[in-house]
């Protein structure tokens, strides 16, 4: 199934692919040799063939050359972090050595073939990351670029098997609360151009938000109101921002002489912060941080729905500044992520690295977070 508007496409990577009758998955005659236009690189030191023609180099002489077999090379172009890196190297170095190309996916092209981008996200259902992408597609159609969406739905696997398959159609990929490991997605780059969004990956261009900062916003505004003890709604166990949410609140935490615990991981979700609440009985405190807007939301439905009044017995904050926060009852307080500016930035940086057929070495660029106060948080 496939959706359109202006110069946006939602899609099923599978079934996209399934229209564009190919498998990219298939290293066969109408496979990844054929979507990248490999094999048409002339052998260095003139080669030639019998009838004086310049003979090319193939996937087969790669992987003679590299010691390996013919669908390990093919990993290494199409599927990245499936193979290991020591492997991967020397594959590139007998590919560079040999004089072997990938056709559209090599940094040599002078100018994007699709004017294509793609961006991947776990879970399309989170309104913060719908923003992300509305402000992602913005600044891409304005520079005259589609946009292809994958939604992995939380799954590393799936997120993984979306980006093999965009791979031969995106000029370039933005990781949006990626679920991959940094070695799967340095792999990725050596590819294609890629940006990561509200995750930092050391050597890739990333956009993250100054979440030490927000903490610090968060614990403040609750001690202001006279609490000694807060509970941190975990998120997603996979989740590269729960861990620098938690980090974070720890630190702000031993500044301000207060204690704090978490309950375990739970999906991002209103109902992992319904099931967290039944955690959080277990040892109340009168202080309450969510992963996020959703969980938050769901934490003060299931409080309601166990007699226990929000704000006067206990305070809760959310992260993000998303419609769920307005629509809770009652509204949440909450640290604002600026979603919408982070899918601007990072296609911006995306379509950057394209034009220069290359990627900048550059550190995260961090936005500011800030505390909106609402009317679920009170003086204990």
């Amino acid at each position: 199934m496939v959706r359109t508007s202006n110069n946006f496409l939602i899609l099923s990577t599978i079934n996209y692919i399934q229209q564009r009758g190919t498998d990219v998955t298939e290293p066969n005659k109408r496979g990844l040799d054929s979507i990248l236009g490999r094999n048409k690189a002339p052998l260095p030191h003139g080669r030639t063939t019998g009838r004086g023609a310049r003979k090319a180099v193939t996937i087969n002489d790669v992987a003679q050359e590299a010691g390996v077999a013919p669908s390990t090379v093919s990993r290494t172009f199409s599927r990245p972090g499936r193979v290991n890196a020591e492997t991967a190297e020397r594959v590139r170095e007998a590919a560079r050595k040999l004089g072997y190309r990938t056709g559209p996916v090599s940094r040599a092209v002078s100018t994007p073939i699709n004017k294509m981008l793609a961006i991947v996200v776990n879970d399309i259902s989170n309104p913060l990351l719908g923003d992300t992408v509305r402000g992602f597609q913005a600044r891409a159609s304005k520079l005259g670029y589609m946009v292809m969406l994958v939604d992995s739905l939380e799954d590393g696997p799936k997120e993984r098997a979306g980006v093999e398959r965009v791979l031969s159609t995106a000029d370039g990929i933005a990781l949006t609360s990626s679920r991959m490991s940094d070695s799967a997605i340095r792999q990725i780059i050596k590819v294609k151009p890629v940006v990561t969004i509200n995750r930092a990956v050391s050597s890739i261009p990333s956009i993250v938000t100054d979440t030490r900062a927000g903490m610090k916003y968060a614990v403040s505004h609750l001690t202001r109101l006279g609490h000694k003890r807060i509970t941190y709604l975990a998120g997603p166990e996979e989740s590269w921002a729960d861990g620098v949410r938690w980090r974070s609140l720890l630190k702000a935490a031993e500044q301000a002489g207060i204690r704090v615990r978490r309950t375990s991981p739970q999906s991002g979700s209103v109902e992992g912060g319904y099931a967290a609440g039944k955690e959080f009985l277990h040892a109340k405190t009168t202080a309450v941080i969510a992963y996020n807007d959703l969980m938050a939301a769901g934490f003060v439905r299931f409080l309601r729905d166990n007699g226990i009044q929000v704000p006067h017995e206990v305070s809760v904050i959310g992260i993000g500044n998303t419609m769920a926060a307005t629509l809770s009852f009652p509204p949440l307080t909450t640290v604002a992520t600026p979603a919408y500016t982070m899918g601007v930035t990072g296609a911006s940086m995306l379509i950057g690295q394209i034009r220069k057929h290359g990627v900048a070495q550059v550190p995260a660029m961090v936005l500011p977070m800030k505390l909106i106060e609402r009317a679920s948080t009170a003086q204990v």
